[in-house]
């Protein structure tokens, strides 16, 4: 699998992300690069990705399936599709933390119907087309997912069955009202821009970590 290429954006981990990453340099083609908040971090992965898709995911996730990326790319390549996605399984949460991702994969389901949306929990797009909607909105810091996979027409977006498992992290760390509330908001604000540039605190730990993190420094070498 030395031909996988794997970009990770680290924003100044104190848990030795980088580390851990380097130490699959045998097996994978792995790069550790400068993160940020993720819009920041998403395109500066996708500015070294040279293939015709790029896959983002988060740090908690993992396939449901041994079989999920290789269906996603086929899928995207017999159809054309421009954004595909799948469903989410958070493993080990309670029923509040189950309900709640239950209820998003019934609503990016029915987003089909009219604008449908993706999480960067899995988001596979077509490499040319996400350059053509300029990437990542850089000054959004919540939600910068659902704004750039609405652009995606409904004839070029797809859901692959399988889904990916998550944590509960989201919701130990803000609350599930308050995440639910939030992404509620959201869902009616598709239309106002404004809505996503203003300030929702849903990093609000990350940039107080960053400002007490010092930068860390990642000597690329070969095993």
């Amino acid at each position: 699998m030395r031909n996988t290429k794997i970009l990770v954006a680290d924003a100044a981990s104190t848990d030795g992300t980088p580390e851990v990453a380097m130490a699959f340099r045998s097996q994978l083609d792995v790069n550790v690069i400068p993160g940020g908040l993720p819009s920041v971090a998403r395109n500066a992965g996708a500015a070294q990705a040279d293939t015709p898709y790029v896959l983002f995911i988060d740090a908690d996730i993992e396939p449901a399936s041994d079989s999920l990326i290789r269906r996603a790319v086929e899928t995207a390549k017999s159809r054309q599709l421009h954004c595909v996605t799948t469903s989410i399984i958070c493993r080990g949460g309670g029923f509040a933390d189950k309900l709640l991702y239950t209820g998003n994969n019934m609503f990016q389901y029915l987003s089909r119907l009219h604008q449908p949306f993706s999480t960067g929990m899995f988001m596979l797009l077509d490499r040319q087309r996400f350059a053509e909607l300029g990437g990542f909105h850089e000054k959004v810091h919540f939600a910068e997912d659902y704004l750039l996979s609405k652009q995606v027409a409904r004839n070029r977006f797809a859901i692959v069955p399988g889904g990916v498992y998550t944590t509960n992290r989201r919701f130990q760390r803000m609350g599930h009202l308050k995440v639910a509330r939030l992404f509620l908001k959201t869902a009616l604000n598709f239309w106002n821009k404004q809505h996503f540039l203003r300030d929702h605190k849903y990093w609000e730990h990350k940039n107080a970590a960053m400002r007490t993190q010092r930068p860390r420094d990642v000597t690329l070498r070969s095993e």
